[in-house]
């Protein structure tokens, strides 16, 4: 295993119970078993905490990671965006890692792309609870 994946999933300082909160999203990974919820206290569409608990594998808290720093104080159609760049990422043919989703450039390897349901449930359980509460779902 990739010691980076260990080192990225161990910086952990979103992993928190939020007491104060606006959305709560979970979302279960039926290949693996991952699950993941995720917290949001969003104030006039603006990110402005998150605190996530996973059961999961250190690329799923890896993925968790890097995307729960990348939020905060972001508005919520541009997290809905950004998510779904990074969803569109697995499903091209080309797999080009564009300047916004370059924060996940140590993780989206070619190496890792076996594990893509466990980096990429991160993404799809925000865009799911976002989408819904904009009422896209």
């Amino acid at each position: 295993m990739d010691l980076q994946i260990i080192k990225i999933a161990s910086d952990n300082k979103n992993q928190k119970i939020l007491k104060k909160y606006t959305h709560e999203i979970k979302n279960k990974n039926s290949i693996c078993g991952d699950e993941i919820t995720i917290k949001l206290l969003i104030k006039n569409k603006i990110i402005k905490e998150i605190g996530y608990d996973c059961n999961s594998c250190v690329f799923c808290q890896a993925s968790i990671n890097l995307l729960s720093k990348k939020i905060i104080r972001m508005n919520t159609d541009e997290t809905i965006n950004l998510c779904a760049e990074v969803l569109n990422f697995y499903i091209s043919k080309e797999r080009k890692i564009t300047k916004k989703i370059s924060f996940l450039k140590k993780i989206f390897t070619e190496d890792n792309f076996s594990r893509k349901e466990c980096l990429l449930l991160p993404f799809e359980t925000l865009i799911k609870g976002l989408r819904s509460e904009n009422g896209k779902n």
